[in-house]
């Protein structure tokens, strides 16, 4: 009890004389002493970062925050009397639902930043797209064009990323810092970190935290003595990361502008909170479009859009644009391989399984073998990479348990590329890589595909996981491991041959680079199949290139997982293409 007791002195006295922390009644001396800037806002990229300290009217505040720049965010933070600013403009202003955390840096010991996965640098020339990239695809506000690479920073504003050691390099982390002492000539000495986003596709963890402590460590050389930073109020999984580095939530009040940016956060409780993310991401930019929702059933992703006299009902990205002749042509792989080799399309070669000669003769005649139901989605039943009659035999027994009819396919090397196409136009396109474990030597198996099946389901809101099933043990045991194995070192394996992002694969963009030829094989196949939206699965041996096979088509192809391709807007613009106009939005 004595202990609590001089907690709250020691909290109460903080709010007595940091400027930051003084909620109401007159500011503490160091903030009456002139030092202090006025009025100030950074601007940051993505909005402007109001000081509320630093300014002596609400009334001007408001005004302030009611300047919001369109498609931009702007946060207005350590409010004074925040009752008070918002009364200026209830109507346009509301009270941000986050909680402040801050660490302490006068207690923080140096961290070591070092990764063999990825390097953490300060962003430079040539950094924008990527960063954008991953502003986009977690729903954040890209910064303006030029921000990064024109360097139009505020002196004040820091930017880090986080780059993949491996392959190409990319960008697969960001986060932003504020140091207060340089925006406004702090008398708390303080510092802010904001914007931090991670790949949620990066096949390692601890990215987001290495640039929290990276920034931290930078901070704390500079001689700043906190670092704030603002998170909602329900996303547990982020406060008990901030908590472990050692973040305590203090009493600080933000203020933000109404915008479609951040509408959840005013309206309450939506309807359609408990729609999968496939459906939820064509609600939001119907009603963005003032498109009216109807929301029939969440469990399965159904709902209806009416716009001036027309109505459509949907199930995700499936609509009554899409005939039941179109969509039997998808569902029945075997009858799409057929309609498409008629239209001089290459296909691997395929049989339906009818007897046990079947699989042996197929067998014979290739080395390496797909097994998959006739009819179904999300890779359910697939399995891949078969070389043994025995292994055929398993899977077919499992195809079945989906559906009667069970096709053999010629297995075909190469990388797994998905192409959409909306209303006969390429509108995305990219490699979906099977889930890969990596080993640390004191791991096993079978909690290092838990552990990324978790961050895969936590990065998908429930749409990715790994099973554990006879695939996945397949697989491992053809690595030469069993799942109680501890995997060494470095050592890698992929745990699943499907590349299908519901079973843990990852998803990585191409669009830009896409070869022509499998932009008009594409169009050709959606044409054929007489379907306005598809996803196109090919294996190729790379997407910049000529050379290609298509394997299948999906008649309700995840939207969501092309992000920031205009995927959903372009579906939008089929179906009401009165609103097309209106469908333009920031993808700088």
């Amino acid at each position: 009890m004595m202990t609590s007791v001089k907690q709250n002195s020691q909290t109460d006295t903080l709010r007595a004389s940091q400027v930051s922390l003084k909620n109401w009644g007159d500011p503490p001396e160091s903030a009456r002493e002139g030092a202090v800037g006025r009025n100030v806002a950074i601007d940051c990229g993505w909005g402007r970062l109001i000081f509320g300290q630093t300014f002596d009217d609400a009334k001007f505040l408001a005004k302030t925050l009611s300047q919001e720049v369109e498609s931009q965010r702007d946060v207005a933070i350590y409010v004074h009397e925040p009752h008070v600013v918002l009364s200026y403009a209830p109507q346009s202003l509301f009270l941000d639902p986050s909680h402040t955390f801050r660490l302490d840096l006068t207690r923080q010991p140096e961290r070591a930043m070092k990764s063999k996965h990825f390097t953490i640098r300060a962003a430079e020339k040539g950094d924008e797209k990527g960063i954008n990239r991953l502003y986009l695809g977690r729903d954040m506000v890209p910064v303006s064009k030029g921000y990064i690479d024109q360097q139009k920073l505020h002196s004040a504003v820091e930017v880090l990323v986080a780059l993949e050691n491996e392959g190409a390099g990319e960008i697969i982390g960001v986060v932003m810092s504020v140091d207060h002492q340089q925006a406004l000539q702090d008398p708390d000495n303080g510092s802010s970190l904001w914007a931090l986003a991670v790949d949620p596709q990066a096949p390692f963890p601890g990215i987001g935290e290495a640039l929290v402590e990276a920034l931290a460590d930078r901070r704390a050389k500079a001689g700043r003595s906190f670092m704030d930073l603002s998170v909602v109020h329900d996303n547990h999984e982020a406060i008990a990361l901030y908590q472990k580095l050692g973040f305590e939530q203090i009493p600080v009040y933000t203020i933000k502008h109404k915008n479609p940016i951040n509408e959840k956060l005013f309206i309450g409780p939506a309807e359609d909170a408990r729609l999968n993310v496939y459906a939820k991401i064509i609600v939001d930019e119907a009603r963005r479009r003032g498109i009216q929702v109807e929301i029939e059933d969440t469990e399965a992703g159904l709902f209806r859009l009416s716009h001036g006299g027309r109505s459509i009902a949907c199930r995700e990205s499936l609509s009554d644009l899409t005939s039941a002749v179109a969509l039997s042509r998808c569902d029945d792989k075997r009858l799409t391989h057929r309609l498409l080799e008629k239209a001089g399309l290459r296909q691997p070669e395929q049989i339906i399984v009818t007897k046990d000669q079947d699989v042996t003769e197929f067998c014979t005649g290739h080395k390496r073998v797909v097994v998959k139901p006739a009819s179904g989605e999300q890779g359910r039943g697939v399995s891949v990479g078969l070389n043994s009659v025995e292994e055929v035999t398993a899977a077919i027994k499992r195809a079945r348990e989906l559906c009667d009819s069970v096709i053999l396919e010629e297995y075909v090397t190469g990388q797994d590329l998905r192409i959409i196409v909306i209303n006969e136009e390429v509108v995305a396109a990219a490699i979906r890589r099977p889930p890969i474990i990596k080993g640390d030597g004191e791991t096993s198996i079978k909690a290092l595909v838990e552990k990324l099946s978790r961050r895969r389901e936590a990065a998908t809101i429930g749409e990715s996981s790994i099973p554990m099933d006879d695939e996945t043990f397949r697989c491992v045991r053809a690595a030469g491991h069993e799942m109680s194995d501890v995997l060494p070192k470095d050592e890698s394996i992929t745990v699943r041959r499907t590349a299908n992002l519901h079973t843990g694969g990852t998803i990585h963009d191409v669009t830009d680079i896409l070869h022509r030829e499998m932009r008009t094989a594409a169009i050709t196949a959606a044409q054929t199949l007489g379907i306005p939206v598809v996803g196109l699965d090919f294996i190729v041996e790379d997407p910049a290139k000529p050379g290609y096979a298509v394997i299948e088509a999906n008649e309700r192809p995840g939207l969501a997982n092309h992000q920031p391709q205009p995927t959903v807007e372009k579906f939008i613009d089929l179906l009401f293409p009165q609103t097309k106009a209106d469908s333009n939005r920031s993808t700088t």
